[in-house]
């Protein structure tokens, strides 16, 4: 993404923080495996950026996976429900999509995609 007029940095920031918030989060109490955070950023086919965040936590199940977007929709004794939805909104907002699946061989994988902004002059 280049040009600080297409994109909310802060925002931004506030989706990455969330996501590596849950993260850590999801690997509390694991204690049979090594807790593993990686998240990784590329460049998919020079038209969109890609970060994913995958641990080695207590991992996303099909029925959560479908409902973890919505608003107030919680899997934490404690949570409110609204970061994921949040997330979502502000990524949608700048053209691209926030997506979760299961991590293999455990945890989670979530990321987002977001369009490259066209080169200046082009």
């Amino acid at each position: 993404m280049t040009g600080s007029t297409l994109t909310d940095p802060v925002q931004l920031q506030q989706v990455v923080v969330n996501l590596i918030t849950n993260a850590l989060e999801a690997m509390t109490g694991i204690t049979d495996r090594p807790r593993q955070l990686t998240i990784r950023s590329e460049v998919e086919r020079g038209a969109a950026a890609v970060l994913t965040i995958e641990d080695s936590g207590r991992g996303l199940d099909p029925e959560q996976i479908c409902r973890i977007f919505d608003s107030f929709y919680t899997t934490k004794p404690d949570g409110i429900g609204v970061g994921l939805a949040i997330s979502r909104s502000i990524i949608e907002a700048h053209g691209g999509t926030l997506w979760a699946a299961p991590g293999m061989p455990c945890g989670a994988r979530v990321g987002f995609t977001l369009p490259l902004a066209a080169p200046v002059g082009a």
